[in-house]
């Protein structure tokens, strides 16, 4: 069983604004941070344990590294933020059906549609980091088989839906325990691939969807920064997974 009471390292400091859901546009960077506040974010994730992982991460760990290697390279990250959107999906899903069931009941359905709210805003943003992954594989001129990058990683997030799915219906502690374990990967992944490429240091961010997700001055603090929209998402889930379904 997972400790899922180990206290988590404070978040870096936000340098101009807190994160949250932009005018006219979906949610980008989870917080905007300077390049100080990125190193430090980056060096306590690094310094940080990886969870106690359940076996349903594990496996799916496990299969992501058997089809994709153990690397860290950008089309493997872009299989892993095509199947992090999964579990809001899937959570949104059930919180639209159960808005049916509560016309007689507005407060509970308020609470259920800011349940919807956040949850596609989370799902923005693991959606950023995709297309962003997608123009940078793009500009490099990776090839990409279609059956490994296109065919296996929708059947991967088909199968993750509809576990995550049926975990938050039965218990939504279980699926928002997956959800952790996950994010918790991903954002360790992230730290970790801005230390192995020192010279991302010096390559500029430059994103048709940078006004968008967010200005950075480097590769390496976009990836930072990522790392720190996923430590934000874990966080999120592990609060979730004491509160009631809809709070």
């Amino acid at each position: 069983m997972t400790d899922d009471r180990r206290p988590t390292p404070p978040r870096a400091p936000a340098a101009v604004r807190p994160a949250g859901m932009r005018s006219n546009s979906a949610q980008g960077a989870m917080a905007d941070l300077d390049h100080d506040a990125l190193v430090v974010a980056q060096r306590e994730t690094l310094a940080t344990p990886r969870r106690a992982y359940g076996l349903g991460a594990r496996v799916l760990f496990a299969l992501l590294d058997a089809i994709y290697g153990r690397g860290r390279t950008l089309s493997k990250f872009k299989v892993l933020e095509l199947v992090a959107r999964v579990p809001y999906q899937s959570w949104e899903q059930v919180a639209y059906i159960a808005i049916t069931h509560t016309h007689r009941r507005p407060d509970f359905a308020r609470r259920v549609f800011d349940q919807v709210t956040r949850s596609r805003g989370q799902e923005d943003n693991e959606q950023w980091h995709l297309l962003i992954l997608e123009e940078l594989i793009a500009a490099e001129g990776t090839p990409e088989p279609v059956l490994k990058f296109a065919v296996i990683p929708q059947v991967i997030a088909f199968a993750y839906y509809q576990l995550s799915w049926l975990l938050y219906v039965l218990r939504p502690q279980w699926s928002y325990r997956l959800n952790a374990d996950f994010e918790d990967h991903a954002e360790h992944e992230y730290a970790h691939l801005v230390d192995e490429h020192p010279e991302w240091e010096e390559r500029p961010f430059e994103s048709a969807f940078a006004d968008d997700y967010g200005r950075l001055a480097s590769l390496a603090d976009l990836f930072r920064q990522i790392s720190y929209d996923e430590r934000v998402h874990k966080e999120e889930s592990l609060e979730a997974i004491h509160a009631p379904r809809f709070s």
